[in-house]
């Protein structure tokens, strides 16, 4: 069997730029990186990596010196007004970084139109080699894995994906019943955290623990191993694992990735 390919996630450095992020991940022993095309939000600071040739040549000269790839890129939103040509920018972007991944995720309380435009993105998406995974978020209108896996399987697109997030997967009460139901060829990377604590009331508090307060694999709650077990073997891992306590404590984003490396690869052992 080859080794699990381990990504490093933008989301648990989003302080670094690209070139930086790529050459922690390769100092940290992480064989590819997800990097964020477009911002996750408006206050978020952005490397603008579509809109800047320079940026995208320099992230490309520390790929190429680092042997590092690009396993996904994100994060693309499925709105009422969404036009899904206006896209093409950004996938060439991500196709010229190579990566194969795309994330998207479901912003359209109209599930047949959000269906729809999934489909024209992943017919977009095919050209520039890339395979559009619908993260479902229990705060968006992809909420559960139930619903992404309908959103998706109605789309009806060979290279249409669903992407399962642990902390998303345990915060939306999704089931490993209908997880062991996707069909492998719907899934080609999974993004992996640890969770803490029993699920809140409040939205408002889940969404801020899925964007600063996740733990390390087998530091908290969630029952990874389950998870891991029930996903396809070998699955790659990105480490989404945003950490704002110890960004505030000066832990560097090196010493961060490292932790998350080191924790994966401890938990995928015990299997």
């Amino acid at each position: 069997m080859s080794e699990r390919i381990l990504s490093l996630a933008a989301l648990t450095v989003l302080e670094l730029s690209p070139p930086e992020m790529v050459e922690v991940a390769a100092r940290a022993g992480y064989s590819h990186v997800g990097l964020r095309l477009v911002p996750a939000t408006a206050e978020e600071h952005h490397f603008p990596l579509v809109a800047d040739a320079g940026l995208r040549r320099q992230t490309l000269a520390r790929l190429r010196d680092t042997g590092i790839r690009v396993l996904d890129v994100e994060i693309l939103r499925l709105k009422p007004e969404t036009r899904v040509a206006d896209f093409e920018p950004i996938l060439a972007a991500g196709a010229e970084l190579g990566a194969s991944e795309l994330l998207v995720a479901g912003n359209d309380p109209d599930e047949t139109r959000q269906t729809d435009n999934f489909a024209a993105l992943c017919d977009l998406a095919a050209g520039f080699g890339l395979n559009p995974h619908l993260e479902f978020m229990p705060w968006t209108d992809a909420r559960d894995l139930s619903q992404a896996m309908r959103i998706v399987e109605n789309a009806g697109r060979a290279n249409g994906c669903v992407l399962v997030d642990a902390f998303h997967f345990d915060r939306s009460a999704s089931r490993l019943e209908d997880l062991a139901r996707l069909d492998p060829a719907r899934i080609h990377y999974a993004q992996l955290c640890d969770v803490a604590g029993p699920r809140p009331d409040d939205m408002d508090e889940i969404l801020r623990q899925a964007r600063n307060e996740r733990r390390f694999p087998g530091d908290s709650d969630c029952d990874l191993p389950g998870l891991l077990r029930t996903l396809p073997a070998n699955l790659p891992l990105s480490l989404e694992i945003p950490t704002r306590q110890l960004l505030e404590q000066g832990v560097s984003a090196l010493e961060r990735a490292r932790t998350a490396i080191d924790k994966t690869r401890t938990l995928l052992a015990l299997l």
